[in-house]
């Protein structure tokens, strides 16, 4: 008997083999030769449409496994052509690179059976009224938000609406959206179930990947915190999908397979008629228009948890001829909630020490010589660091006759910050906070430290604003409020408003008075408050009338395609080529090419084009076809960006 097999590889296609003996059915994962190898594919439902006249070779062994469930299935062909993926790499993205296994040892999953003595946790009347409207409907698809203001206790909500689900008999799926998180998450986790969460990100070993697989296709595993390639894994029997910080930009998957984490969990549990859940304290605004519409529930939680007060703002105006970046206002302020045992947090959204290094003789800056963007000085590491290529190179350089250069440092970072901090209060204990300190092994001993309030002061960048709870932080001070907003991005007014709300969350959560401190060259104090409001409502409401008005997504969709390669005049050439002919069999509005605001990346020429259509026109399927003609280039790249988040 022929059966279709679906490979992880580039091909869009199953390929078609002889089953022998074997008693196969869809969704049976198996081993079959390709090529000089062997592969692990699964039995598709549908097979390869083609003329070609070819010789089946035989599947080699059927896997001791649970098979694929079809939703599952369904949901991989959905995935595939809404986001323009060969429908092998989708597929790539459940099978781990062929790295999955038949047989796991009991005492591999024993952790995730231990029960714990839990803590008790009592929710508030607004806190219960939200979690009944929950579990009134969640026994099929739906989608409800809990929109709660930071430290309003919307974790123990949504653990309270899993708690009945586990109960149930099903699995879950807890979408973090960043690596920093886990951990600490999980400890949050375990107080109150009693039993450890696996794990799954990029850190995560590949023998306990093999592990954490195996035991949710099995159903041993009943849960999964992890980022966003664990919306693949093969759940048994799923009945719940959590996304917390739904708004979160991170989960954009922009490199390799490209698609939106947020939007395909949303999809996947509309396949398995599951109910799914959006956390936030500011939504997307996506999300705020779909709760306009009535298309998603919502449940409103607007005390903070115990009846902890919001901090209240002030704005410190900076002078231009300012000789350090915190300013004497501050000093003064800093040390009045030192006096009171406050931690106090200088918050500033750039890693390293500075982000632009000239010499003051030749006039030259540190630029990156495979991108064009700036290298980055890390006084830490003395080196200077491309933050898009990775590249790192000694700050030393003979200047003009010989002579050693001598530099100038602009703009802020953590470590120029932290230098400052340093400076100006001598005596206490100052640590960074950002994506370069909390991967090191020591980042759990950090945040024991700043929950003991064994240190006084933290450098952060936008890291620290996701999901962190520390008691005793109750000043916030916003480095340099108008290098934060600048930015040339459509959605910059929607990511600050929910960068400001989360981090201003951090501040006074155990009901001590606090402040969030805003220095600035020149913005509003209207500004700051429409930024700051309890109620993010208003401010929401006039961004979307800006982008209906302006025809720019929720109202349109965009397709970005963007093309690069090691010359820029045949790369150029090759996007002019792709534009006419996405123009010639397209009914939409087609843009471009243009270069990419990050025109190099690792040595390679970028050009964009942008597609603007109708959001009920479902393009990709037409664009997919025409796109065929430009795959498998050899010098040149072609990537497509459904929904794009950033423009860089």
């Amino acid at each position: 008997m022929k059966v279709p097999v679906l490979l992880p590889n580039i091909f869009n296609h199953p390929f078609t083999y002889e089953s022998g003996n074997l008693k196969l059915s869809t969704g049976d994962y198996v081993n079959i030769p390709f090529g000089k190898s062997t592969k692990i594919g699964v039995v598709w439902n549908e097979f390869e449409q083609t003329k070609k006249k070819f010789t089946e070779k035989k599947v080699l062994k059927k896997l001791d496994l649970p098979s694929l469930n079809i939703q599952t299935i369904n949901f991989i062909k959905w995935f595939s052509e809404y986001n323009i993926v060969p429908l092998g790499m989708a597929l790539k993205l459940h099978l781990l690179n062929n790295q999955v296994i038949e047989k796991v040892q009991p005492e591999d999953l024993e952790k995730y059976k231990v029960i714990k003595k839990v803590k008790e946790f009592y929710l508030s009347k607004e806190q219960n009224n939200s979690l009944q409207d929950i579990i009134k409907n969640d026994q099929k698809f739906r989608v409800h938000v809990v929109q709660g203001t930071t430290g309003s206790g919307k974790t123990i909500v949504y653990f309270k609406s899993l708690e009945k689900k586990l109960k149930e008999g099903y699995q879950a799926l807890i979408l973090l959206p960043e690596i920093g998180l886990t951990n600490e998450f999980q400890k949050k986790f375990t107080e109150f179930f009693g039993f450890m969460p696996a794990l799954w990100h990029s850190g995560v070993s590949k023998k306990n990947k093999k592990i954490i697989w195996n035991g949710l296709a099995n159903g041993e595993i009943k849960v999964l915190l992890g980022a966003r390639s664990s919306l693949f894994l093969p759940f048994a029997n799923l009945g719940i999908i959590i996304i917390d910080e739904e708004h979160d930009q991170s989960y954009k998957q922009d490199e390799g397979v490209i698609y939106n984490a947020r939007d395909m969990a949303i999809s996947r549990a509309s396949f398995q008629n599951i109910p799914i859940n959006l956390i936030t304290a500011v939504p997307s605004l996506e999300t705020f228009q779909n709760i306009k519409t009535g298309k998603y529930k919502v449940s409103r939680i607007f005390e903070r948890y115990l009846g902890a007060k919001h901090p209240k703002h002030e704005i410190i105006k900076l002078k231009k001829n300012k000789k350090n970046w915190i300013s004497e206002e501050i000093i003064e302020r800093v040390n009045y909630h030192l006096k009171q045992n406050d931690q106090v947090l200088f918050f500033v959204n750039r890693r390293g020490f500075a982000p632009y290094v000239l010499c003051k003789k030749c006039l030259k800056v540190h630029n990156c010589p495979n991108c064009s963007v700036n290298l980055v000085y890390h006084k830490i590491k003395k080196k200077l660091i491309c933050h898009y290529c990775g590249l790192t190179k000694s700050i030393e350089r003979n200047c003009s006759n010989n002579l050693k250069c001598e530099y100038t440092f602009s703009g802020p970072g953590v470590e120029k910050i932290f230098e400052e901090a340093k400076t100006m209060f001598p005596d206490k204990k100052i640590t960074i906070l950002s994506s370069d300190t909390m991967k090191k092994k020591n980042s759990s001993n950090i945040l024991n430290d700043i929950k003991k309030n064994n240190l006084q002061i933290l450098v952060g960048t936008q890291l620290i604003s996701k999901g962190f709870h520390f008691p005793h932080l109750n000043c916030i001070v916003v480095v340099d409020l108008d290098l934060t907003l600048h930015s040339y991005d459509l959605r910059a007014s929607e990511k600050n408003l929910q960068l400001f709300h989360q981090l201003s969350g951090r501040a006074g959560r155990t009901g001590k008075p606090s402040k969030v401190y805003f220095q600035s060259f020149g913005s509003s104090e209207n500004f700051i408050n429409k930024l700051t409001d309890i109620n993010p409502d208003i401010f929401l409401e006039n961004e979307l009338n800006i982008r209906k008005k302006n025809n720019l997504p929720p109202y349109e969709r965009f397709i970005s395609i963007i093309i690069s390669g090691r010359n820029n005049n045949s790369t150029k050439i090759f996007s002019d080529k792709v534009k006419n002919k996405v123009e010639e069999n397209l009914n939409c509005k087609v843009m471009g090419p243009v270069i990419a605001p990050v025109f190099k990346i690792k040595n390679k020429f970028r050009y964009r084009i942008l597609i603007r259509s109708k959001k009920n026109q479902q393009i990709q399927k037409k664009l997919s076809k025409i796109l065929l003609n430009f795959t498998n280039q050899k010098e040149i790249k072609l990537v497509v960006d459904v929904d794009p988040i950033t423009f860089n």
